[in-house]
């Protein structure tokens, strides 16, 4: 029996095309409105993933994010942005998508139809317990989504399924189910939209709750984010300057002596 996916519901707008911009607009930003209110009702479901996750990336876990489509790029966006802006070396958290590279730009067909792929892939990575496997899918019915999550699970990982429609295959196969309930799209069917926005909340809220975990944020500061070009060169300068009050010229010095916020901060109280 098919299930009856919300994802796929009709919209609550018609005649779109009849619509002036403004119009358009204004119903998008309505529906839009109500997806933080979708995520705020599943807090206690993903602070229970996080706790758990962060038990074993202490113990050297890594985290990885398999989708198709836009929840698989949302995946690696997710993923690609931790490095940067936490430190962390690559390959802490993980983004694959059904398809492979090509299918960040291009959809590659069939693909995400290939029940054996995402778990062929985690192997790749010599997937081990410790490793924490998130599958991405608002249908919450993608195959190569659940093959991965089934096979995690008896592999020993910890699972977790984000989706946007309840009682999906996902959640139930998963360890630890985010079904984020966002309700039809503004354009039936489009889950770029509403659910896209939410499962890009909850990989935002996840992965920064983790690296505050591990360590990578002091106060509210990313102290050992990279310093990868002279806008970020220029915040942590702000951020030296402000923990060691000194002025901004000797702080960027220590900043680009020792290489993070972190580092410059420690060796000023070391001199």
């Amino acid at each position: 029996m098919l299930l009856n996916k919300i994802t796929e519901q009709s919209s609550h707008y018609d005649n779109l095309e009849k619509l002036s911009v403004a119009e358009q607009l204004t119903a998008m930003n309505k529906e839009d409105q109500g997806v933080p209110l979708a995520v705020e009702k599943i807090i206690p479901e993903i602070t229970a993933f996080v706790e758990e996750a962060l038990v074993r990336m202490k113990k050297g876990g890594r985290l990885f994010y398999l989708g198709a489509g836009t929840s698989g790029r949302l995946g690696i966006l997710d993923a690609s942005e931790c490095p940067p802006t936490f430190g962390v070396e690559q390959g802490l958290v993980v983004g694959l998508i059904a398809g492979g590279d090509t299918a960040i730009r291009i959809a590659v067909e069939n693909a995400e139809d290939n029940r054996d792929l995402g778990w062929e892939e985690l192997e790749k990575h010599d997937v081990n317990s410790n490793d924490i496997i998130v599958g991405i899918a608002a249908s919450g019915t993608t195959p190569y989504v659940l093959g991965a999550v089934e096979k995690a699970n008896v592999a020993g990982n910890l699972t977790a399924g984000i989706t946007c429609n309840p009682d999906s295959p996902l959640s139930k196969i998963a360890q630890h189910t985010m079904a984020a309930i966002v309700g039809p799209e503004f354009v039936t069917g489009s889950t770029r939209l509403k659910s896209g926005t939410a499962q890009k909340l909850i990989l935002n809220m996840i992965s920064t709750s983790l690296m505050i975990g591990l360590g990578k944020v002091e106060g509210n500061k990313m102290v050992d984010m990279q310093l990868s070009n002279a806008k970020l060169v220029i915040r942590g300068a702000k951020m030296v300057a402000e923990q060691c009050g000194i002025d901004f010229e000797e702080a960027k010095a220590l900043l680009l002596k020792y290489g993070s916020v972190r580092k410059a901060v420690l060796g000023y109280g070391n001199t």
